[in-house]
């Protein structure tokens, strides 16, 4: 890895671009600052990854927006946009600015503990309610927009963007939505009842969930991180005023994306 980053500062200095490393394995220098300090100075965010890596830097750049190129060393990559050997003309086009931004909707995430905010993240695909430890269901009282909507016996709740509904959602029988869509996806975790089913809302709501059960639960943000939350602690949450740029090319469709990424179509004529 640490080959081809030297491979890609070598393209950008080329093109006479100041280059920005991310310092996590590196110590902090003037090349190389603290990522907070990345977020406030670059103009592209380049990922080297997979769709993880992807998360933990569109939220890292969430509040100034900045578009994200995203090449992808790993495995599916729905949201990555090349691969590594593409990436000195990727980088020529958008030099010249042949290229296209994809707007993706974001989530503001808050934890409640009785009067008090004890956590607020951003996320990119998706907040998960799930049970802890121990293999028993919780329960979740959910509500929109302060009206009641349902109580719940399941494993946990999934609320996700419309870019989130590949993710964790897919695999619990999700939609899979277009990821332009102003939307946001409520998704069971194999609900006690089964008329609890998937349900789409309008991004301008605010959604709550509120743990009712004895058993304790995890609250997680993009799967990277979150809380342990307790009884009668409550998870809000609504669409962030930012959004996440995505660098895209034309001539590619998401459809396509879809058909490479879960194989659709394979072997049919």
């Amino acid at each position: 890895m640490r080959q081809r980053v030297a491979q890609v500062q070598d393209w950008l200095r080329i093109h006479k671009k100041t280059v920005l490393l991310d310092s996590t394995d590196l110590p902090p220098s003037p090349s190389c600052p603290e990522r907070q300090h990345i977020a406030k100075q670059a103009d592209l965010l380049i990922v080297l990854g997979g769709d993880g890596t992807m998360l933990s830097g569109a939220r890292l750049v969430e509040q100034r927006g900045i578009p994200i190129l995203g090449v992808n060393m790993g495995g599916l990559g729905f949201l990555t946009e090349i691969n590594f050997d593409d990436l000195p003309n990727a980088l020529e086009q958008i030099f010249s600015g042949a290229y296209q931004l994809d707007t993706r909707l974001m989530l503001v995430v808050r934890i409640r503990r009785a009067d008090h905010i004890i956590g607020t993240y951003t996320a990119l695909n998706d907040v998960v309610v799930s049970k802890g430890h121990l293999a028993r269901m919780i329960a979740t009282t959910v509500s929109v927009n302060g009206a009641f909507m349902t109580n719940m016996q399941s494993d946990g709740l999934i609320v996700s963007t419309p870019t989130g509904s590949t993710a964790y959602s897919l695999s619990t029988n999700g939609p899979i939505l277009d990821p332009s869509l102003e939307a946001l996806l409520i998704n069971p975790i194999c609900p006690h009842t089964l008329s609890h089913r998937p349900f789409l809302s309008p991004s301008s709501v605010s959604i709550s969930i509120k743990l009712t059960s004895q058993e304790g639960a995890l609250a997680t943000v993009d799967g990277q991180e979150g809380e342990e939350i307790f009884t009668g602690d409550i998870v809000e949450i609504h669409a962030s005023e930012h959004r996440t740029q995505l660098i895209r090319f034309p001539g590619r469709s998401y459809f396509e994306v879809l058909r490479t990424k879960l194989r659709w179509g394979d072997g049919l004529v």
